[in-house]
Parts: structure tokens; C-alpha cells; sequence
């Protein structure tokens, strides 16, 4: 059965770090693109970053230079390192599989297959 399990998320000051953490099961990850995607309150989910099975990454204008996104595949887990943190960074964030196709790239969640259920980071003083 295929599952992504996000962690990481949490309560952090402005200029703060946290690294999340998409593990998968029922599947190998590195065959597919990966994405990471955020939902804040009142507005559409975003695409925040993709990793795809070369090795290739994409970033949200908003979180260039800022999000480093990475994959360790003997833990079949994506991770995606946020630092220098802003208020409007806040909303939950969840990592999904393509299995086929450009969305990920596109940062595009409607084309993504599967979402995990998110977690939530809070960026605040």
C-alpha cells in the first residue's frame, strides 16, 4: 500500500530552521518525482519544491535560497531543509508522488497522484 508520512513540522521563530521529513512506503521513491507542497490558512495550496528521479530540484521563487530540497534513498525519504523562516511561510506543508508527467516540476499540485496528510509549521514570535 503506498503512503507518504510527512514529520518535522512545528513552532518556529522567524529566521528559525526546521527540516521536514516525507518517508515513504509501498514504493521505492526515487523512481518518481517528489514534491513538496504548503496550504496556509484561507489560501490554494503552493508548490514549494520537486526533486525528480535524476536528481534534478525546482524551487518556488518564494523559497530560493532559503529550502534546500534532498532525498536519501537507502531510507526511501525526502526531506526538505527550511531555513531563515518567515511568518508568511506558515501552513501545512505535504509531500507528494507523480508517478508520470511534468507537474512536479511545474509545482503543480493538480497533476500530483498522491498526497501525504501534511504537517503543520508555524512561523512566529
Amino acid at each position: 500500500q503506498l503512503q507518504l508520512v510527512e514529520s518535522g513540522g512545528g513552532l518556529v521563530q522567524p529566521g528559525g530552521s526546521l527540516r521536514l521529513s516525507c518517508a515513504a512506503s509501498g514504493f521505492t521513491l526515487d523512481y518518481y518525482a517528489i514534491g513538496w507542497f504548503r496550504q496556509a490558512p484561507g489560501k490554494e495550496r503552493e508548490g514549494v519544491s520537486c526533486i525528480t528521479s535524476g536528481g534534478s530540484t525546482i524551487y518556488a521563487d518564494s523559497v530560493k535560497g532559503r529550502f534546500t530540497i534532498s532525498r536519501d534513498n537507502a531510507k526511501n525519504t525526502v526531506y526538505l531543509q527550511m531555513n531563515s523562516l518567515k511568518p508568511e511561510d506558515t501552513a501545512v506543508y505535504y509531500c507528494a508522488v507523480e508517478t508520470y508527467g511534468s507537474s512536479c516540476v511545474a509545482l503543480n499540485y493538480y497533476g500530483m497522484d498522491y498526497f501525504g496528510k501534511g504537517t503543520l509549521v508555524t512561523v512566529s514570535s
